[in-house]
């Protein structure tokens, strides 16, 4: 009965922005630390940013760091990522998930649910 489910995906230029959210049903993000992977063609999936149950603590990846926003909201029970500074190199279709515990982690391990993905596109 756990559902994520990504929108904001879109193609933009570089140096752009985009919002990329994620709302999850049956899965209770104020027990529950979420996190943003991506995964490009060719390349595995890899950690963007996570945020603890209730939002109290957030994790970056360093390619991303000083970029991307990482946000949740309790009430809607819903995270989003505000990616700012767009490069060609995040490219990539973005999954958000659900972890297993209460605090924000990298590992994709920790990661029991799955949402279906939403597309990136940053042109050159």
């Amino acid at each position: 009965q756990v559902r994520l489910v990504e929108s904001g995906g879109g193609l933009v230029q570089t140096g752009g922005s985009l919002r990329l959210s994620c709302v999850a049903s049956g899965r209770p993000f104020s027990t529950y630390a979420m996190g943003w992977f991506r995964q490009a063609p060719g390349k595995e999936r890899e950690f963007v940013s996570a945020i603890s149950a209730s939002g109290g603590r957030t994790v970056y990846a360093d390619s991303v760091k000083g970029r991307f926003i990482i946000s949740g909201d309790n009430v809607k029970n819903s995270i989003d990522l505000q990616m700012n500074g767009l490069k060609p190199e995040d490219t990539a279709v973005y999954y958000c998930a659900s972890s297993y515990g209460p605090d924000a982690t990298s590992k994709q391990l920790d990661y029991w649910y799955w949402g279906q993905g939403t597309q990136v596109t940053v042109s050159s």
